[in-house]
């Protein structure tokens, strides 16, 4: 074999080894990023869940607020002032 062709070889095998290493490394970036956002995902979606419970009580105790400023409206009505 020539010089020529040894040298050619010699590269291409260089070539192949760094793409196949760059596309390696480029996979296991991306997949590094995407769990980080998965979490980050994650818990947004606990906070909106949170959120979404704690609007449902505060409407259980608007209700009861209202059922409670009624009966006491009702009993003042109602009420005989003692004299």
């Amino acid at each position: 074999m020539t010089t020529e062709i040894i040298v050619a070889l010699i590269t291409l095998v260089g070539t192949l080894v760094g793409t196949f290493s760059g596309i390696v490394v480029g996979t296991k970036l991306i997949n590094y990023r995407i769990d980080q956002l998965e979490k980050k995902v994650d818990k947004h979606n606990q906070v909106i869940d949170r959120v979404y419970k704690l609007e449902q009580k505060d409407a259980v105790h608007d209700e009861e607020i209202k059922v409670a400023n009624h009966r006491i409206a009702d009993l003042e009505a109602h009420h005989k002032p003692i004299k």
